[in-house]
């Protein structure tokens, strides 16, 4: 990945589909082959499930020193706490998550179309997620609430970046807000979420913004419903570096 310096691009997990083998070549766990092609990937099985600190200590010695990981946050946090009342819940899934080490590139928190911006709650809970981690955080709200300059002002404040997603929730999610240190985008597929392919003239629309957002910067392709993340990554990689 030379010439990709503070630039991320990965998928939604890490299975190789078998017509993707040719583009994963050589030994090893589907990890191992992935991470020789891409750099990042996003965990979003943290978002079900916990993981032992040991198995994210496996996943990071699986890949080369170059490679970062985006973590998602429990739903048991975003969804069902809806951001109140977690500190326990915080302290395991980080105690967990940091056995990935230096590798653990950001924390993603995705939110329930449900949750409104209320300020003392957004508040508190980034305080308390900032003082148990460095960790560039990305958040994905998908409620109107969340985008105007209120919550965009706290989330600069804090340090906190708002993702790009595709499809948008609501227009303002087209593009990177709050916190302009890291640029964070989610290609879940469009028109059909999750199955959509992304063509060569949306690809290069990605490089661009990923370009121009001079700063660390980050896509995901979440549209692995029909294998299409894993083709739409390569091919954003290679946009990437002409």
């Amino acid at each position: 990945m030379q010439g990709m310096d503070r630039i991320y691009i990965g998928t939604a997990g890490w299975s190789i589909a078998s017509h993707h083998a040719d583009a994963f070549p050589g030994d090893g766990a589907h990890i191992e082959r992935y991470a020789r092609q891409l750099n990042a990937v996003e965990i979003n099985s943290s978002f079900y499930r916990p993981h032992r600190r040991e198995t994210y200590e496996k996943w990071a010695r699986s890949v080369p020193e170059i490679f970062r990981f985006s973590v998602k946050i429990p739903k048991a946090i975003t969804h069902e706490h809806r951001l109140k009342e977690c500190e326990a819940l915080l302290e395991k899934f980080l105690s967990e998550a940091n056995g990935l080490g230096e590798k653990l590139g950001v924390l993603l928190v995705q939110l329930p179309p449900s949750l409104r911006f209320e300020p003392e709650i957004a508040s508190k809970f980034f305080d308390e997620l900032r003082s148990r981690s460095d960790t560039p955080i990305a958040l994905e709200p998908r409620h109107a609430s969340w985008f105007g300059p209120k919550p965009t002002a706290m989330l600069k404040d804090a340090k906190i970046s708002r993702v790009a997603a595709d499809p948008p929730p609501v227009p303002d999610a087209t593009s990177p807000g709050g916190w302009n240190g890291l640029a964070y985008f989610r290609m879940h597929g469009s028109p059909r979420i999750y199955h959509s392919n992304y063509e060569p003239d949306r690809i290069e629309t990605i490089a661009g913004n990923m370009k121009a957002a001079n700063a660390e910067s980050w896509c995901i392709f979440d549209n692995t419903a029909q294998f299409h993340a894993l083709e739409n990554a390569l091919s954003l990689k290679s946009s990437m570096l002409k």
